[in-house]
Order: structure tokens, then C-alpha cells, then sequence
């Protein structure tokens, strides 16, 4: 699916995905989408040496899986209670989204001040809720 050739050293790149081909003469800035996409094809194909780094990938690949998820869910939860015009609704939900920012910021997945800077705005926007 993913090919890249080089026609010299000093030609162009030719790269393929999919059903497109981008054709790049040297010192040419990549599009952003295909410098993404570049980078992950370079991460697949760095393999590692030893046994231990292979299991380092994996817990990365998983640990990352997991900060992702938790990170999200936060946003989401934070995104529903600003979202949200009634106070009494919005000072009920307003405990779970602290408990989930404060043990997201004890396990490092967010910066412990975001975390206090975030708890900060919503106490004010449930203050301003009449």
C-alpha cells in the first residue's frame, strides 16, 4: 500500500499511497498530511535490536492507548458540563469531572496546573449559571 522510491540521488521523491502519488523534487516542504503519514511509514520501519526494546514499544503502544482514552473521556466530560444551563444539573456533575482531572494530573497524563486552571473556569461558569 505504502511505497516509497528514489529514481537518483538527486531526482525526485516518488511517493505512493494508496491510489495517489506524489511526485517531489528535492528541497520541496512535504503537505502536512503526507509528512504525517512519511513519519509513521519511518516508525514502522525502525525496528528495534534487543528483546527489551521490543517490549518497550509494546508498553509505549499500550500506555499510550490508555493516557489517550482517559484524556479524551476528561474532554468529553468537560466539554458535556460546560455544555450544560442548569446550575443544580451542572453543580452535580461538577465533583466527577474534579475527582477525573485531579487523578489525571496525580498520574501525569495532564499537567497538574491545567488541571487546577480547568476546575478554575468551570467553578466560574457554574458561579455565572443563575
Amino acid at each position: 500500500m505504502h511505497e516509497r522510491k528514489r529514481s537518483t540521488k538527486d531526482g525526485p521523491f516518488v511517493y505512493r499511497l494508496g491510489r495517489k502519488i506524489f511526485i517531489l523534487e528535492r528541497g520541496v516542504r512535504f503537505p502536512h498530511g503526507l509528512q504525517i503519514k512519511i513519519n509513521e511509514l519511518k516508525r514502522l520501519v525502525e525496528m528495534a535490536n534487543h528483546k527489551s526494546s521490543l517490549k518497550r514499544i509494546r508498553q509505549e503502544r499500550a500506555r499510550r492507548l490508555h493516557n489517550r482514552y482517559y484524556g479524551k473521556t476528561m474532554r468529553n466530560a468537560v466539554r458535556k458540563l460546560r455544555n450544560t444551563t442548569d446550575k443544580a444539573e451542572a453543580i452535580a456533575m461538577y465533583p466527577g469531572v474534579t475527582k477525573m482531572l485531579d487523578k489525571l494530573a496525580k498520574t501525569h497524563i495532564i499537567h497538574k496546573n491545567k488541571a487546577n486552571n480547568l476546575k478554575s473556569k468551570l467553578a466560574i461558569y457554574i458561579n455565572k449559571l443563575s
